[in-house]
C-alpha cells in the first residue's frame, strides 16, 4: 500500500498545535487535581509536632498552662513561626498579636481562603484545645509545599491570639475590639495591650487588622469537639452546622431577711428557695422544646448567707445557647413570664439583666458539604452538629463563608488536663482539613 501525504495548509498545522497545547494544559490541570483528591498528610510528623508543643507551658502534673501573652506562649509562636518558615510561608505577627503565614495562589484576582485556631490554653489545660487545629493547618501547608502543589486561591495559616480570653485576634479581624478592651486583663498577668505588644503587635494600629468582606474567601477550622456526641457514638467527623449564640442575664431575686429561728415556714419571703425554684424552672422550659437549645444556671450566691438567717436576697446567673437567636428569645420569654408566676406564689421579686450576647454563626452549606464529601473520600463516618462553644470561627462569620470540623474528644472532658484526642483522629482530622482546602480552592471564587 502506499503511504497517502495530507497537505495542511500554515492555519491548520497551527490550529493542531494550539489544540495540542490545551490539550496538555487541560492534563495538567487533571493531574493537579487529581494529585490534589487523594493527598494525605504525614500522620506521625503531625503528632509529632502536636507533642512537642507540650514543652510550651506544660506543667509537672500534666497541664497546660499557656495563656495568651505569657512567655509560653510567646514562645510557641517562636516555635510555629519556624515551623510556617519551613513550609514555605512569608510570615508576620499583625498588630492584634495573630501570627500568619501566607502562601501565594496562581491566581492574583482572588482572596484568600483562611486555616487557623488558638495555642492559647486556660489555665491548667489540656494539650488539644485548639492546639489541633493551629498544627493541623501547618502541616497541611507543609504537605502542599512538599508537593508543590499550587492552588488557585492564596492561603493564610493563622494562629489567633487570646482565643480564651475573649477572641480578641478574630475579632479585631471584624473591628470589634475598641479600645476601652486595651487595659482589660487577660488570664495571665498582662494586660491585652501590655501582652500584645509583648508578642509582637500593637494594639494602638488595631485597625490595620480589619478586613472587608471582599478580603477573606472563606475560613476553615479544625478544632477539638469539646463535647461527647462523637465519642459515645463512635463518629469521626463533625459537620459543624454553626455556632450556637449566646446571651447571659443577672437574676436577682429579692425577698425578706428574717430570722432563721422566729420565722415561721409559711411566713417566710425565701429568696433562696425562690432560687432553686428558679433553676427548676430554667431545666423544665429548656427539656420542654425539641432541639439542641440548653440553658444554664452557673452562678448561684445568698445574701447575707447567714447559717441562722432567711436569705433576703439571691444572685445568680441564667445563660441560654442555641444555633437559632430567635429560639433564645422565645426561651428566655417564656422563663421571664413563668418567673413571674413563681415570684407570686413565693412573695418574691425576680429582676433579669442581660449583661452578654455572642450572636451565633451558622456554618456555610458548601463547606458543609464539602466536609462530609472529603470525609466520605476518606472512608470516615461523619455527622452534623452544632457546636455548643464558642471559636474563632464565630467571628468571622459576618464577613466570611466559615466551615468546622470536629474531631472526638475522649470523655467529652475539655478544658482540663484529661482532655484527649488520639493521634489517629488528630490525623483523620488534618486529612479532612487538606481535601476539603483542595476541593473549596476548585469551586469558590
Amino acid at each position: 500500500m502506499l503511504p497517502v501525504v495530507i497537505l495542511l495548509s500554515p492555519a491548520a498545522r497551527k490550529g493542531i498545535r494550539l489544540r495540542k497545547v490545551i490539550a496538555v494544559l487541560i492534563g495538567l490541570t487533571i493531574s493537579i487535581a487529581c494529585a490534589g483528591s487523594d493527598i494525605t498528610v504525614d500522620g506521625p510528623r503531625l503528632n509529632q509536632t502536636m507533642s512537642s508543643m507540650r514543652s510550651f507551658g506544660g506543667t509537672p502534673e500534666g497541664a497546660s498552662t499557656r495563656v495568651a501573652y505569657s512567655d509560653a506562649n510567646k514562645e510557641a509562636l517562636n516555635y510555629l513561626d519556624g515551623l510556617m518558615r519551613e513550609a514555605g510561608l512569608a510570615t508576620q505577627i499583625d498588630a492584634a498579636g495573630n501570627l500568619i503565614g501566607h502562601r501565594a495562589g496562581t491566581s492574583t484576582d482572588l482572596a484568600p481562603i483562611m486555616l487557623g485556631s488558638h495555642i492559647d490554653t486556660v489555665p491548667n489545660g489540656g494539650h488539644y484545645d485548639g492546639i489541633v487545629g493551629v498544627m493541623a493547618a501547618i502541616e497541611v501547608a507543609t504537605t502542599l509545599h512538599e508537593q508543590n502543589l499550587s492552588l488557585r486561591h492564596p492561603l493564610e495559616f493563622v494562629v489567633w491570639s487570646n482565643e480564651e480570653g475573649g477572641k480578641t485576634g478574630s475579632r479585631a479581624m471584624v473591628g470589634a475590639v475598641s479600645p476601652n478592651e486595651f487595659d482589660l486583663p487577660s488570664l495571665g498577668e498582662r494586660s491585652l495591650s501590655v501582652g500584645t505588644r509583648f508578642i509582637g503587635g500593637n494594639l494602638n494600629d488595631i485597625d490595620s487588622v480589619q478586613r472587608s468582606a471582599s478580603e477573606i474567601a472563606a475560613y476553615l477550622e479544625l478544632h477539638i469537639e469539646q463535647g461527647a456526641i462523637l465519642d459515645r457514638k463512635n463518629i469521626e467527623i463533625g459537620v459543624v452546622e454553626g455556632i450556637v449564640g449566646i446571651r447571659r442575664w443577672n437574676v436577682t431575686v429579692q425577698g425578706t431577711t428574717n430570722h432563721a429561728g422566729t420565722t415561721p415556714m409559711d411566713q417566710r419571703a425565701d429568696a433562696l428557695y425562690a432560687a432553686a425554684q428558679f433553676m427548676v424552672l430554667v431545666r423544665d422550659v429548656i427539656t420542654d422544646v425539641p432541639g439542641t437549645q440548653v440553658g444554664t444556671v452557673g452562678r448561684i450566691k445568698a445574701f447575707p448567707g447567714a447559717p441562722n438567717v432567711v436569705p433576703g436576697e439571691a444572685a445568680m446567673s441564667l445563660e441560654i445557647r442555641d444555633l437559632s437567636m430567635e429560639k433564645v428569645g422565645a426561651l428566655f420569654d417564656r422563663i421571664e413570664a413563668e418567673s413571674s408566676a413563681l415570684a407570686k406564689a413565693t412573695g418574691t421579686n425576680i429582676r433579669f439583666e442581660q449583661f452578654y450576647e455572642s450572636l451565633a454563626a451558622p456554618t456555610d452549606e458548601l463547606l458543609r458539604q464539602l466536609i462530609e464529601s472529603s470525609s466520605d473520600s476518606l472512608g470516615l463516618s461523619h455527622q452534623r452538629m452544632p457546636s455548643g462553644a464558642g471559636h474563632d470561627a464565630q467571628s468571622l462569620g459576618p464577613i466570611s463563608p466559615i466551615g468546622m470540623i470536629f474531631v472526638p474528644s475522649r470523655d467529652g472532658i475539655s478544658h482540663a488536663p484529661a482532655e484527649y484526642t488520639s493521634p489517629e483522629q488528630i490525623t483523620n482530622g488534618a486529612n479532612v482539613l487538606l481535601r476539603t482546602l483542595v476541593s473549596l480552592d476548585n469551586k469558590l471564587d
